[in-house]
Protein backbone atom coordinates (compact mmCIF):
# COMPACT_ATOMS: atom_id res chain seq x y z
CA UNK A 1 0.00 0.00 0.00
CA UNK A 2 1.17 3.79 -1.27
CA UNK A 3 2.56 5.59 1.95
CA UNK A 4 -0.24 8.42 2.61
CA UNK A 5 1.21 12.10 2.77
CA UNK A 6 0.04 15.20 5.12
CA UNK A 7 -1.49 17.49 3.61
CA UNK A 8 1.39 19.94 3.43
CA UNK A 9 3.41 17.73 2.30
CA UNK A 10 0.99 16.77 -0.89
CA UNK A 11 0.14 20.51 -1.74
CA UNK A 12 4.32 21.00 -1.69
CA UNK A 13 4.63 18.49 -4.40
CA UNK A 14 1.92 19.55 -6.49
CA UNK A 15 3.36 23.34 -6.84
CA UNK A 16 6.86 22.02 -7.57
CA UNK A 17 5.25 19.81 -10.62
CA UNK A 18 3.78 19.42 -13.87
CA UNK A 19 -0.12 18.25 -14.21
CA UNK A 20 0.79 14.59 -14.83
CA UNK A 21 3.06 15.03 -11.65
CA UNK A 22 6.31 15.10 -13.38
CA UNK A 23 9.09 17.20 -11.57
CA UNK A 24 10.86 19.83 -14.14
CA UNK A 25 13.31 22.07 -11.21
CA UNK A 26 15.71 24.44 -12.36
CA UNK A 27 18.37 24.55 -9.87
CA UNK A 28 20.05 28.55 -8.48
CA UNK A 29 21.04 27.42 -5.34
CA UNK A 30 24.74 27.52 -6.50
CA UNK A 31 26.60 29.73 -3.98
CA UNK A 32 30.68 29.10 -4.28
CA UNK A 33 30.27 27.30 -7.96
CA UNK A 34 28.81 30.61 -8.83
CA UNK A 35 31.09 32.52 -7.29
CA UNK A 36 34.17 30.08 -9.45
CA UNK A 37 31.83 30.71 -12.56
CA UNK A 38 31.38 34.33 -12.70
CA UNK A 39 35.01 34.99 -11.49
CA UNK A 40 37.20 32.33 -12.26
CA UNK A 41 40.62 34.55 -12.14
CA UNK A 42 39.29 35.64 -8.93
CA UNK A 43 36.42 34.29 -7.23
CA UNK A 44 36.89 36.54 -4.46
CA UNK A 45 36.34 39.97 -5.61
CA UNK A 46 32.91 38.66 -6.89
CA UNK A 47 30.32 40.44 -4.64
CA UNK A 48 27.37 39.26 -3.23
CA UNK A 49 25.35 41.48 -5.48
CA UNK A 50 26.48 40.04 -8.32
CA UNK A 51 25.43 36.64 -7.31
CA UNK A 52 21.88 37.41 -6.01
CA UNK A 53 21.83 39.97 -10.32
CA UNK A 54 22.41 36.05 -11.70
CA UNK A 55 19.97 34.83 -10.12
CA UNK A 56 17.44 36.94 -10.38
CA UNK A 57 17.86 37.15 -14.14
CA UNK A 58 18.17 33.21 -14.77
CA UNK A 59 14.79 32.90 -12.65
CA UNK A 60 13.13 35.50 -14.30
CA UNK A 61 13.63 34.55 -17.63
CA UNK A 62 14.58 30.88 -17.53
CA UNK A 63 11.78 30.11 -14.13
CA UNK A 64 8.76 30.21 -16.40
CA UNK A 65 9.82 27.12 -18.25
CA UNK A 66 9.85 24.79 -15.04
CA UNK A 67 7.45 23.82 -12.98
CA UNK A 68 9.71 24.94 -9.63
CA UNK A 69 13.38 26.33 -8.83
CA UNK A 70 15.88 26.00 -6.49
CA UNK A 71 17.43 28.61 -4.44
CA UNK A 72 19.49 28.86 -1.66
CA UNK A 73 18.20 31.46 1.47
CA UNK A 74 21.81 33.92 1.04
CA UNK A 75 21.89 35.09 -2.61
CA UNK A 76 18.82 33.89 -4.01
CA UNK A 77 15.44 32.80 -2.65
CA UNK A 78 13.96 36.28 -0.76
CA UNK A 79 15.67 38.15 -3.48
CA UNK A 80 14.20 36.47 -6.60
CA UNK A 81 10.72 36.31 -4.57
CA UNK A 82 10.67 40.39 -3.52
CA UNK A 83 12.04 41.47 -6.63
CA UNK A 84 9.23 39.56 -8.90
CA UNK A 85 11.44 37.37 -10.86
CA UNK A 86 10.65 34.02 -9.50
CA UNK A 87 6.67 33.50 -11.17
CA UNK A 88 3.74 32.99 -8.70
CA UNK A 89 2.53 29.80 -10.15
CA UNK A 90 5.76 28.72 -10.20
CA UNK A 91 7.13 25.92 -7.06
CA UNK A 92 9.87 26.99 -4.98
CA UNK A 93 12.46 24.80 -3.07
CA UNK A 94 14.66 26.58 -0.75
CA UNK A 95 18.20 24.72 0.31
CA UNK A 96 18.82 24.30 4.07
CA UNK A 97 22.39 23.46 3.99
CA UNK A 98 25.09 25.63 4.37
CA UNK A 99 27.26 25.40 1.08
CA UNK A 100 29.97 23.09 0.40
CA UNK A 101 31.56 20.89 3.48
CA UNK A 102 33.80 21.06 6.19
CA UNK A 103 36.69 18.33 7.22
CA UNK A 104 38.82 16.86 4.49
CA UNK A 105 37.70 15.78 1.22
CA UNK A 106 38.08 11.92 1.90
CA UNK A 107 35.83 13.02 5.08
CA UNK A 108 33.35 15.55 4.23
CA UNK A 109 31.25 17.12 7.05
CA UNK A 110 27.91 18.75 6.23
CA UNK A 111 25.53 21.02 8.66
CA UNK A 112 22.77 23.25 7.96
CA UNK A 113 23.37 26.93 7.32
CA UNK A 114 23.59 28.66 10.72
CA UNK A 115 21.29 30.80 11.42
CA UNK A 116 18.68 29.30 9.52
CA UNK A 117 16.02 26.11 9.27
CA UNK A 118 13.17 24.00 7.89
CA UNK A 119 11.06 26.88 10.43
CA UNK A 120 12.24 29.15 8.31
CA UNK A 121 11.70 28.31 4.66
CA UNK A 122 8.40 26.96 5.33
CA UNK A 123 7.46 30.82 7.06
CA UNK A 124 8.66 32.40 3.96
CA UNK A 125 5.86 30.27 1.95
CA UNK A 126 8.37 27.95 -0.21
CA UNK A 127 7.05 24.60 -1.88
CA UNK A 128 9.67 22.08 -0.30
CA UNK A 129 13.06 22.32 1.87
CA UNK A 130 16.55 20.55 -0.28
CA UNK A 131 18.83 19.37 2.07
CA UNK A 132 22.29 18.51 0.57
CA UNK A 133 24.74 15.85 2.08
CA UNK A 134 28.60 14.52 0.95
CA UNK A 135 28.53 11.02 1.86
CA UNK A 136 29.83 7.62 1.56
CA UNK A 137 28.76 4.26 3.46
CA UNK A 138 32.30 3.82 4.22
CA UNK A 139 33.05 7.21 5.07
CA UNK A 140 34.15 8.37 8.80
CA UNK A 141 31.38 10.86 8.74
CA UNK A 142 28.44 8.43 7.65
CA UNK A 143 26.74 8.40 10.52
CA UNK A 144 26.99 12.05 11.11
CA UNK A 145 25.74 12.58 8.19
CA UNK A 146 22.62 9.70 8.76
CA UNK A 147 22.09 12.02 12.19
CA UNK A 148 21.77 14.98 9.90
CA UNK A 149 19.19 13.44 7.74
CA UNK A 150 17.11 12.45 10.13
CA UNK A 151 17.04 15.80 12.15
CA UNK A 152 15.57 17.76 9.44
CA UNK A 153 13.38 14.74 8.26
CA UNK A 154 12.08 15.24 11.82
CA UNK A 155 11.88 19.63 11.32
CA UNK A 156 10.19 18.87 8.06
CA UNK A 157 7.37 16.89 9.44
CA UNK A 158 6.97 18.93 12.42
CA UNK A 159 6.37 21.79 9.94
CA UNK A 160 4.62 19.43 7.19
CA UNK A 161 6.14 20.65 4.14
CA UNK A 162 8.63 18.03 1.71
CA UNK A 163 11.84 17.46 1.78
CA UNK A 164 13.76 16.96 -1.18
CA UNK A 165 17.39 15.23 -0.19
CA UNK A 166 20.47 15.59 -2.54
CA UNK A 167 23.31 12.60 -2.12
CA UNK A 168 26.34 13.29 -3.65
CA UNK A 169 29.02 10.39 -2.95
CA UNK A 170 33.02 10.86 -2.88
CA UNK A 171 35.96 9.12 -2.42
CA UNK A 172 36.79 8.09 1.26
CA UNK A 173 40.13 7.93 0.33
CA UNK A 174 42.78 10.46 1.00
CA UNK A 175 45.02 9.42 -1.83
CA UNK A 176 42.08 8.97 -4.72
CA UNK A 177 40.67 12.34 -5.60
CA UNK A 178 37.46 10.64 -6.77
CA UNK A 179 35.52 7.78 -7.27
CA UNK A 180 36.56 4.93 -9.40
CA UNK A 181 34.49 4.51 -12.57
CA UNK A 182 33.43 1.04 -11.20
CA UNK A 183 32.65 2.32 -8.08
CA UNK A 184 30.11 5.18 -8.51
CA UNK A 185 27.03 2.35 -9.35
CA UNK A 186 27.52 0.35 -6.22
CA UNK A 187 28.64 3.31 -4.05
CA UNK A 188 25.06 5.76 -5.33
CA UNK A 189 22.97 2.54 -5.09
CA UNK A 190 24.14 1.80 -1.39
CA UNK A 191 23.80 5.37 -0.19
CA UNK A 192 20.66 5.39 -1.56
CA UNK A 193 19.48 2.34 0.54
CA UNK A 194 20.74 3.42 3.85
CA UNK A 195 19.31 7.38 3.47
CA UNK A 196 16.12 7.29 2.06
CA UNK A 197 13.72 6.72 4.57
CA UNK A 198 10.64 7.68 5.64
CA UNK A 199 10.06 11.38 5.45
CA UNK A 200 12.86 11.75 2.62
CA UNK A 201 9.98 12.58 0.03
CA UNK A 202 11.87 13.37 -3.04
CA UNK A 203 15.73 12.18 -4.06
CA UNK A 204 17.91 14.25 -5.67
CA UNK A 205 20.38 12.13 -7.50
CA UNK A 206 23.53 11.84 -9.72
CA UNK A 207 23.68 9.84 -12.76
CA UNK A 208 24.23 5.97 -11.29
CA UNK A 209 27.43 5.35 -13.35
CA UNK A 210 30.28 6.90 -15.22
CA UNK A 211 28.88 7.79 -18.61
CA UNK A 212 32.48 8.57 -20.16
CA UNK A 213 33.72 5.60 -18.62
CA UNK A 214 30.42 3.30 -19.60
CA UNK A 215 28.77 5.22 -22.86
CA UNK A 216 26.48 2.04 -23.79
CA UNK A 217 22.72 3.35 -22.89
CA UNK A 218 21.71 -0.19 -22.48
CA UNK A 219 24.07 -0.32 -19.07
CA UNK A 220 22.62 3.09 -18.13
CA UNK A 221 19.44 2.19 -17.82
CA UNK A 222 20.32 -0.76 -15.91
CA UNK A 223 22.08 0.94 -13.27
CA UNK A 224 19.18 3.59 -13.15
CA UNK A 225 16.22 0.79 -13.27
CA UNK A 226 17.95 -0.33 -9.80
CA UNK A 227 18.39 2.74 -8.60
CA UNK A 228 15.06 2.97 -9.18
CA UNK A 229 14.27 -0.22 -6.58
CA UNK A 230 16.11 0.69 -4.46
CA UNK A 231 14.43 4.12 -3.33
CA UNK A 232 11.25 4.24 -1.38
CA UNK A 233 11.19 7.66 -2.69
CA UNK A 234 10.13 9.39 -6.04
CA UNK A 235 14.19 10.32 -8.25
CA UNK A 236 14.89 13.33 -9.81
CA UNK A 237 17.99 13.51 -11.69
CA UNK A 238 20.40 16.22 -11.23
CA UNK A 239 23.03 17.50 -14.09
CA UNK A 240 26.17 17.12 -11.90
CA UNK A 241 27.88 19.81 -14.79
CA UNK A 242 27.20 17.59 -17.59
CA UNK A 243 26.90 18.78 -21.16
CA UNK A 244 22.99 20.26 -22.22
CA UNK A 245 23.48 16.87 -25.15
CA UNK A 246 25.00 14.69 -22.59
CA UNK A 247 22.12 15.51 -20.03
CA UNK A 248 19.01 15.04 -22.36
CA UNK A 249 20.53 11.24 -22.96
CA UNK A 250 20.35 10.61 -19.72
CA UNK A 251 17.20 12.24 -18.75
CA UNK A 252 15.85 10.15 -21.47
CA UNK A 253 17.41 6.83 -20.32
CA UNK A 254 16.60 7.73 -16.42
CA UNK A 255 12.44 8.85 -17.00
CA UNK A 256 11.93 5.41 -18.92
CA UNK A 257 13.69 3.55 -15.98
CA UNK A 258 11.45 5.25 -13.32
CA UNK A 259 12.56 8.82 -12.72
CA UNK A 260 10.00 11.14 -11.60
CA UNK A 261 12.21 14.32 -13.27
CA UNK A 262 15.30 16.29 -13.34
CA UNK A 263 16.85 19.39 -11.08
CA UNK A 264 18.89 20.69 -13.86
CA UNK A 265 21.41 23.62 -13.30
CA UNK A 266 24.45 24.18 -15.56
CA UNK A 267 23.34 22.22 -18.03
CA UNK A 268 20.70 24.80 -18.96
CA UNK A 269 22.60 28.22 -17.89
CA UNK A 270 26.27 27.40 -18.03
CA UNK A 271 27.71 29.86 -20.89
CA UNK A 272 25.30 32.78 -19.42
CA UNK A 273 27.81 33.14 -16.46
CA UNK A 274 30.73 33.59 -19.01
CA UNK A 275 28.74 36.65 -21.14
CA UNK A 276 28.22 40.36 -20.03
CA UNK A 277 25.07 42.51 -20.76
CA UNK A 278 23.12 42.40 -23.51
CA UNK A 279 24.67 39.04 -24.01
CA UNK A 280 24.02 37.06 -20.96
CA UNK A 281 19.69 37.90 -21.02
CA UNK A 282 19.91 37.05 -24.77
CA UNK A 283 21.00 34.03 -24.01
CA UNK A 284 18.72 33.47 -20.99
CA UNK A 285 15.77 34.44 -22.49
CA UNK A 286 16.83 32.25 -25.95
CA UNK A 287 18.64 29.24 -25.37
CA UNK A 288 18.77 28.87 -21.61
CA UNK A 289 14.95 28.64 -21.58
CA UNK A 290 14.63 26.61 -24.62
CA UNK A 291 16.74 23.83 -23.25
CA UNK A 292 14.85 24.18 -19.72
CA UNK A 293 11.26 23.90 -21.89
CA UNK A 294 12.59 21.15 -23.39
CA UNK A 295 13.78 19.25 -20.60
CA UNK A 296 9.96 20.30 -18.91
CA UNK A 297 7.92 18.64 -21.86
CA UNK A 298 10.83 15.65 -21.82
CA UNK A 299 10.14 14.66 -18.48
CA UNK A 300 6.50 15.41 -18.42
CA UNK A 301 5.72 12.93 -21.50
CA UNK A 302 8.35 10.11 -20.21
CA UNK A 303 8.73 10.13 -15.92
CA UNK A 304 7.25 8.45 -13.39
CA UNK A 305 4.83 10.59 -11.72
CA UNK A 306 5.40 11.48 -8.03
CA UNK A 307 2.09 10.74 -7.13
CA UNK A 308 2.79 6.45 -8.04
CA UNK A 309 4.55 6.69 -4.60
CA UNK A 310 2.16 7.95 -2.32
CA UNK A 311 -1.57 8.26 -1.38
CA UNK A 312 -3.54 11.43 -1.30
CA UNK A 313 -3.79 12.23 2.46
CA UNK A 314 -7.50 10.99 4.25
CA UNK A 315 -9.51 13.59 4.82
CA UNK A 316 -12.31 13.28 7.16
CA UNK A 317 -14.90 15.72 8.85
CA UNK A 318 -12.95 17.84 11.83
CA UNK A 319 -9.20 16.94 10.57
CA UNK A 320 -8.61 20.57 11.31
CA UNK A 321 -8.70 20.35 14.82
CA UNK A 322 -5.99 17.42 15.37
CA UNK A 323 -3.34 18.83 12.56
Amino acid sequence: MAESLTIGKWRGLQQCATGRGALAVLALDHRNNLRQALGPDDPGAVPDEALSQFKRATVAEVGTAATAVLLDPQYGAAQCIASGSLPGRTGLLVAVEASGYSGAAADRHSSVLPGWGVDKIRRMGASAVKLLVYYHPRAAAAEEIEALVEAVVGDCRLHDIPLFLEILTYSPDPAVRKLASRDVRPVVIESVRRLVGPGVDVLKVEFPLDAVAEPDERVWAEACAELSEASRAPWVLLSASVGYHTFLRQVTVACQAGASGVAVGRAVWREATGLAEPERSAFLRTVAHERMARLTGLVDALARPWADFYAPPPVEGGWYASY
